[in-house]
């Protein structure tokens, strides 16, 4: 296929095939030539592969030689590593022993410093304090090392128990000389006391090291503070008691006993006024706190000035004193003896347990005859208060005395108030003598009293007072509805009430809330009352015209108005009548109530009352005159107008 192929392209193939073969040769030819021409180059080559040969066997050989050594040098680094974290652990517990050897070494020696100092040095000196405190850092240590069985704590530990004895016996002798120097006449306790205070880790080293002789310690100064404090409260409430007033209230010094009541042959004499019992006046001053916290009295002071006092302001000043030396004796206590909670409140209670029982005794029978109840009330607020400044000084101590001063003073209040509410409500009018229309004592020392408790009573809201309060309200408001029952005319029985609400709602805005319980209550029968009088007051120059605007009015609401036109007389009468004698009875009346009020204020609103009044009743006249069958009526043209009426009646009253 091919030959015809190339036979078909004009190809001959044998030809071609000799022409190929000869091109061969004599490439063949050409090329044997070359590398004949290059036999010395290729000889030369062929010497140098052989020498790089030998070179890069040897450089083999010499990597071998090296891979075996750096094979041998990683196995020794290994090694040291080993060798070296061995070392480290070795180094580091070799350390730690010696740490705890050193440590164990430096808590057992004991240095001749500490030595001198605990034999030589005075127990006030700094450096005694510095070498106790070393002391009983080294004992601790060796207590600590012999509970772990260490045998080199028998060396040091009899140097340490007769240094711990000398300690011990020159601190017992120092702190029980500070406390026998309390014991001594016209010493300020308080200054040796505060002096221990620098002192307080003597104490805590006998109690680590000497329990027995801390115990006599505590024992000792309990035992003498407990005598001082009892002493010295016991001679100050005595000598208090005699800057007391000399007048007291006195059972028979009650709300509802009258002035003139008299008493047994052999009484005492009766206050000079029996109103003072029941009037705050600046006693309230006692609570301020300005007052509660001021100095406290100092009664041969006052006996040389010949001054005087209420009973609270005694107890201010006793409780006071008993307030500030319990704070600060609590304090010492916890803070010298290392107490606290229980332990701390029994430790005080053990100090000051006598002073303060013998106070409440005193104050219990103090109170057996005490009748002053806003005495007592100032002493339970006192307690209070004193209470609250014990709870922000933090001592809690005092609260179960505080508990029973007042388990004390409210019942005595309590009883005190209910034989004043009694005395009112058995209070017999006809007893009281002669009666007048003006404010009785009776209502005015209810007025006082109420107020000074009220305004008492503010500052620390109560409501057992209230309580107590309301009841006596009562019994005086019946008291004033039975003296008024015994004026004969119901306008001298309003004018009674009038005057006595009146007084009483005027001292109890004075001094009390305007929005208490007892000021709305007599406002509201201020007001009746008042509306009452005013009523009653214009009756009778004005009775006639107030019938027939009433019955007028009922007419006219039914629709019976022309039963008007037979009253035509009548109106003819009233408006003359009015018109002739409005002036003499406006005045009159304007008379009659400025005599019968002792409260000009009061007065003059009742007359404004009144005649404001008076010109709507005329006012209403007026309307009724307008209907249909009375317009014709030729009377009417006497009437006053009333805008000519107001100008008049205006200066019967300024303001109006």
């Amino acid at each position: 296929m091919n030959s015809s192929w190339m036979k078909w392209m004009g190809v001959d193939l044998r030809h071609y095939s000799k022409q190929v073969e000869l091109e061969l040769q004599q490439i063949e030819q050409k090329s044997i030539r070359d590398y004949i021409q290059e036999s010395e180059n290729i000889a030369s080559l062929h010497n140098q592969i052989t020498a790089c040969d030998a070179v890069l066997e040897r450089m083999e050989q010499m990597l071998g030689a090296f891979q075996s050594d750096l094979s041998s040098i990683s196995s020794e680094i290994r090694t040291l590593q080993e060798q070296s974290g061995a070392m480290n652990i070795r180094l580091r517990n070799r350390q730690a022993v010696r740490g705890k050897l050193g440590e164990l070494v430096d808590g057992l020696i004991v240095p001749s410093a500490l030595i001198t100092a605990i034999l030589e040095a005075p127990v006030t000196e700094p450096r005694f304090l510095e070498q106790l405190q070393e002391l009983d850092a080294k004992a601790a240590a060796v207590r600590e090392q012999e509970g772990r069985g260490t045998a080199a704590c028998a060396d040091v530990r009899g140097i340490l128990d007769r240094l711990r004895v000398k300690a011990v016996t020159k601190i017992r002798e120092f702190i029980l000389q500070k406390i026998y120097s309390f014991r001594k006449p016209m010493t300020n306790y308080q200054i040796p006391q505060t002096a221990l205070l620098k002192y307080r880790f003597f104490y805590q080293f006998l109690l680590g090291n000497e329990r027995a002789t801390a115990k006599e310690i505590r024992d000792e100064y309990v035992e003498t503070l407990s005598k001082i404090y009892l002493s010295y409260y016991r001679s100050y409430l005595g000598r208090l008691m005699k800057v007391q007033y000399e007048e007291v209230a006195e059972k028979d010094d009650l709300m509802g006993v009258e002035d003139t009541a008299k008493k047994g042959f052999f009484s005492k004499p009766s206050l000079r006024s029996r109103n003072t019992i029941f009037t705050l006046g600046t006693r309230g001053s006692v609570i301020s706190p300005t007052e509660l916290e001021a100095p406290i009295l100092v009664p041969h002071t006052a006996q040389r000035g010949e001054q005087r006092y209420p009973f609270e302001a005694l107890f201010r000043s006793q409780h006071y004193a008993l307030l500030d030396n319990s704070c600060r004796e609590y304090l010492f206590i916890c803070e010298f003896f290392v107490v606290s909670g229980s332990a701390a409140h029994d430790l005080f209670h053990a100090v000051m347990g006598r002073t303060l029982g013998m106070t409440l005794k005193h104050l219990e029978s103090y109170l057996t005859d005490c009748y002053d109840a806003i005495a007592v009330f100032l002493c339970i607020h006192i307690v209070l208060r004193f209470r609250n400044i014990a709870a922000k000084r933090d001592v809690p101590a005092l609260d179960r005395y505080w508990e029973q001063v007042l388990a004390l003073l409210w019942p005595r209040f309590e009883l005190i108030l209910e034989m004043n509410v009694q005395s009112v409500r058995s209070t017999d009018p006809q007893r009281l003598g002669g009666l007048d229309t003006r404010p009785h004592y009776i209502t005015r020392r209810y007025a006082e009293f109420s107020s000074a408790l009220v305004s008492i009573n503010q500052t620390i809201p109560n409501e057992r007072t209230m309580q107590l309060l309301g009841q006596l309200q009562v019994e005086v408001e019946n008291f004033v509805l039975r003296v008024a029952a015994e004026f004969s005319s119901r306008k001298e029985q309003l004018v009674f009430l009038i005057n006595n609400y009146d007084m009483m709602l005027g001292v109890l805005m004075e001094r009390a809330a305007d929005d208490s319980k007892e000021v709305e209550s007599f406002q509201q029968l201020l007001n009746a009352r008042t509306q009452e009088f005013i009523e009653e007051l214009l009756s009778p120059p004005f009775g006639g015209l107030v019938a027939f605007v009433k019955e007028a009015e009922a007419l006219i609401e039914r629709g019976q108005a022309e039963r008007l036109r037979g009253e035509e007389a009548r109106v003819t009468q009233l408006i003359r009548g009015f018109g002739s004698s409005w002036k003499s009875s406006v005045e009159s009346l304007s008379q009659d109530v400025m005599r019968s009020f002792t409260n000009f204020r009061n007065g003059t609103s009742i007359i404004q009352g009144a005649l404001t009044q008076l010109i709507q009743l005329y006012h209403r006249f007026h309307r009724v005159l307008s209907q249909p069958q009375l317009r014709a009526l030729p009377a009417r043209a006497e009437l006053i107008n009333i805008h000519h009426l107001m100008v008049e009646l205006k200066k019967h009253k300024p303001n109006f």
